[in-house]
């Protein structure tokens, strides 16, 4: 703990010591943007000299074309001290931007080994493989919640035409049965002997039935 806090305090100081550093090189350029504009004005005084003396004294021209020159060799190492310091400001500007991003970077890093501290892979393999059995059993509740009853059965379709065939062989069987009940004679009177309509009533009676046989086993037959 005691050199992470001392890297802090040592990490602040340099912070602390590049603003610094870049507030005073900054006021040393407005320095010297100011003496640029002092060197054009006394340049362009010292042109305007040289002009107005150019025919009618060529001493006091020359004189001036001297101090013109002069100021624009200063001016000249004052744009290369400028570029010098500029360069040094964004060096300085870029390094302390590299070290915040650092110190940035370097709390991620602790944050993520603190989270990870009580992660494992197997700890994790574990909570998933947890999760996916929950996951299962979930989807096999809700499969038999809105599976209606009954819906679930499985129904042999041979076992259906086994029970159809056995209910039309019972109805076959129950029509024959009947069929073997039809009387096949007429009583005898009680006397030995019928009238002629009761005997034609009879006889179109087992005719009728006799028919009525017949086309129950034709049906049959198909």
């Amino acid at each position: 703990m005691s050199g992470w806090m001392s890297w802090f305090a040592g990490k602040k100081n340099t912070t602390e010591g590049a603003r610094d550093a870049i507030v005073g090189l900054r006021q040393q350029l407005l320095m010297l943007e100011k003496k640029e504009e002092h060197l054009n004005k006394k340049i362009e005084e010292e042109m305007k000299k040289a002009k107005a003396n150019a025919t009618s004294n060529k001493r006091l021209a020359m004189a001036a074309l001297r101090q013109k020159k002069a100021h624009e060799n200063e001016l000249d190492r004052i744009a290369g001290t400028r570029l010098t310091l500029e360069t040094q400001v964004n060096a300085i500007e870029s390094a302390n931007l590299n070290a915040e991003t650092m110190v940035a970077m370097k709390k991620g890093a602790d944050a993520l080994k603190g989270i990870h501290s009580n992660l494992t892979a197997e700890g994790v393999d574990a909570t998933m493989d947890k999760i996916r059995e929950q996951m299962d059993l979930t989807n096999e509740i809700s499969d038999a919640i809105s599976n209606p009853v009954g819906m679930g059965i499985v129904l042999d379709e041979d076992d259906l035409k086994e029970e159809l065939e056995a209910l039309e062989q019972e109805q076959l069987d129950d029509r024959l049965a009947g069929a073997d009940r039809v009387p096949s004679h007429i009583p005898a009177s009680p006397v030995g002997q019928t009238s002629g309509p009761s005997r034609v009533a009879a006889q179109a009676e087992e005719d009728d039935e006799e028919a009525q046989l017949r086309q129950l086993q034709a049906e049959l037959a198909m």
